[in-house]
């Protein structure tokens, strides 16, 4: 059996294009920086840049595709159209639909930004021993949107969306310290503990993702959310926009120890 987990970013993203894995990455291509992906219009774009900016918990930008580049800098071969597990399409009033690749909706004004995503400092907490109860049970991370308002920027404006881990009550510090060295995929977390503080309240149905128990001497740990942009971008009306399905990233070539501190 071929060991999916411990290809290289550029060997995983061909078994993606050539419709071999559709799952979650979480877990994949160990070692290597996966990223959220945001493709819009050129009009919408420099708006965009702006909200990235002034929210780099929920938003840090690690590359930009000018307009109809579809090759990432930093990911040797790759096509943005085609490199991703699954797409979600965003209409306004039609909602989203999904698909393994946008080929056919593709156009030479869109401007395609890769995000930081928490499953890069994943692999250093769990080389630490801290264990990733979503990987260990084949899930995709729990994703919830809260009451935490972004800072608006044009049209832009809404709430962070956040990624939950339940960690040991002694392994809390731990993870924080990890996760912060890391200011490029999110960085330390945004909240730990009660969930109604920042306006959760029924853990047990995420609003993107899986549901993942929290027991025992484990406590709720919320990271910002590179899928923060989805919901803001249909919070604003934005007529149309890309990105990746939730959990299903874009893996680059870039090492998860340069782009910690």
């Amino acid at each position: 059996m071929k060991e999916w987990k411990n290809l290289y970013p550029k060997d995983f993203r061909r078994e993606v294009r050539e419709g071999k894995w559709t799952a979650p990455t979480a877990g994949v291509a160990p070692g290597y920086a996966q990223a959220n992906l945001v493709i819009l219009p050129k009009s919408v774009a420099m708006d965009f840049m702006i909200f990235a900016q002034r929210n780099p918990k929920a938003c840090p930008v690690i590359d930009v595709l000018e307009a109809g580049v579809i090759e990432a800098p930093s990911a040797k071969d790759s096509d943005i159209r085609r490199d991703v597990p699954k797409y979600r399409i965003y209409e306004k009033g039609k909602g989203y639909r999904e698909t393994a690749s946008i080929e056919e909706v593709w156009e030479e004004d869109f401007v395609s930004f890769l995000l930081g995503c928490s499953f890069t400092f994943e692999s250093e907490l769990i080389k630490q021993g801290i264990p990733m109860k979503h990987i260990d049970l084949g899930k995709n991370v729990s994703m919830y949107k809260t009451s935490i308002p972004c800072k608006s920027a044009g049209s832009l404006t809404g709430e962070m969306v956040v990624s939950m881990r339940p960690i040991k009550s002694s392994q809390i510090a731990k993870a924080v310290e990890i996760s912060g060295r890391y200011p490029q995929v999110h960085g330390s977390p945004i909240h730990i503990g009660n969930p109604q503080a920042i306006g959760i309240n029924n853990m047990e149905v995420p609003d993107y993702g899986d549901g993942v128990p929290i027991e025992g001497d484990e406590i709720p740990v919320f990271w910002p959310c590179g899928v923060t942009p989805q919901s803001v971008l249909m919070n604003s009306g934005v007529d149309f926009f890309i990105t990746h399905a939730p959990g299903h990233m874009f893996v680059t070539d870039i090492k998860n120890e340069d782009l910690g501190r």
